[in-house]
C-alpha cells in the first residue's frame, strides 16, 4: 500500500510555478538612493534574454504600474520571452528625482544611479543581453527615461517615453523639485543647448548613444506640448542631426496621430487631442527597440 501511494505520488504531473512581480532586495551599487527593484520574469524566459526597464509615473508605484491594465509590458514580457525590470521610486509622492545634481550626473548616487545598478545587477543575475537593454516610462518615468539617456548612454540601446521633458529640463536645488518653467513650456533652449546640458551629465563620454522615441499629446495641461519640440531638438542635437523631419507620417500608429524620423536614432510621435497620459503602445515600442 504504501508503494502503490508513493507511485501514485510519484507520477503526479507537476504544477507549474506562475510568473509573479518579485522585490530584489539587495542590487548592489554605491548609490545613495533608496529607489526599489522589483523584477518580472516570464515563465517562457528566453536564453540571453533582452530587458525592458518600465518607470512609473507620479502618484505610483512598481507594484501598482505593473498592474495598471493600460500599462502592456507585462503582457509583453510574457508573449516576447524578455524580462522587465520595474523600478519604484523612494519619493514623496513616488515622483522620480530628475532635478538634483546626483541624479543628473553619472554616478551621482540618485535615482538615476540606482535604476543603472538595477540593470548591471539583472545583466550579471539573470544573464540578461547586454546589448539589448531598453527603457520606457510615462510622465515622471519618462523624465526619468530621459536622465538615464544622458547619463547611463553606455547601458541602453533604445529608449520609448511618454509624455516628458528633455534631460535636464527640471534641474533644481534639490531632490524631486517641480520645476514650473520646464512643465509649463516656457523653458527653452537651442538644439546646441540642449546638447550641451545632456553630455555634461558625463562628461568625456564618446561612445555610442542609446535611440529616442518620444511620444506626446497635443493637449497636454501637465507638462506642455512645447516640452516634446525641446525634447526632439535636444536629441537631434545629440546625435548631430537637422530638426527637419527626414520622413513625417500622418494617422501612424493611429489616427490622429503623426509619426517624424529624424534619421534612424530619433523618432517623434506627435499625438493630437490628446492630453497628459498618451497611451502606452506596446507594437510600436517593442518595434523600435527590435523586440521580441
Amino acid at each position: 500500500m504504501l508503494v502503490s501511494k508513493a507511485l501514485t505520488s510519484f507520477f503526479l504531473p507537476c504544477t507549474a510555478l506562475a510568473a509573479t512581480l518579485t522585490q530584489v532586495s539587495n542590487y548592489g551599487g554605491s548609490a545613495t538612493s533608496k529607489a526599489q527593484m522589483w523584477v518580472y520574469k516570464p515563465d517562457n524566459l528566453k536564453a540571453n534574454p533582452a530587458l525592458v526597464v518600465v518607470i512609473h509615473s507620479c502618484q505610483s508605484t512598481a507594484q501598482s504600474y505593473f498592474k495598471n491594465s493600460l500599462i502592456p509590458w507585462k503582457q509583453g514580457s510574457d508573449s516576447g520571452g524578455y524580462i522587465t525590470i520595474w523600478p519604484s521610486s523612494p519619493n514623496s509622492g513616488t515622483c522620480w528625482d530628475v532635478s538634483s545634481k546626483a541624479t543628473l550626473s553619472h554616478n551621482g548616487g540618485g535615482d538615476s544611479n540606482a535604476i543603472a545598478n538595477m540593470i548591471t545587477y539583472a545583466i550579471t543575475e539573470y544573464s540578461a543581453n547586454a546589448s539589448r537593454v531598453y527603457v520606457t516610462g510615462g510622465s515622471s518615468g519618462a523624465m526619468m527615461s530621459n536622465v538615464l539617456a544622458a547619463t547611463y548612454p553606455e547601458l541602453i540601446n533604445a529608449v520609448s517615453l511618454y509624455s516628458g521633458v528633455a534631460a535636464g529640463c527640471f534641474v533644481g536645488a534639490g531632490v524631486d523639485q517641480w520645476n514650473n518653467a520646464c512643465s509649463g513650456g516656457t523653458l527653452t533652449h537651442t538644439a546646441a543647448e540642449w546638447t550641451t546640458i545632456a553630455e555634461a551629465m558625463y562628461p568625456g563620454y564618446n561612445g555610442t548613444r542609446p535611440k529616442m522615441q518620444i511620444w506626446h499629446g497635443s493637449a497636454d495641461t501637465t507638462l506642455a506640448p512645447q516640452n516634446y519640440q525641446e525634447e526632439i531638438k535636444q536629441w537631434t542635437g545629440v546625435f548631430g542631426v537637422s530638426q527637419t523631419a527626414t520622413s513625417s507620417k500622418a494617422n501612424t500608429p493611429q489616427s490622429q496621430y503623426t509619426t517624424s524620423d529624424y534619421g534612424p536614432n530619433v523618432e517623434g510621435i506627435y499625438a493630437t487631442g490628446v492630453g497628459h497620459s498618451v497611451p502606452a503602445h506596446l507594437n510600436a515600442s517593442e518595434a523600435w527597440f527590435g523586440l521580441p
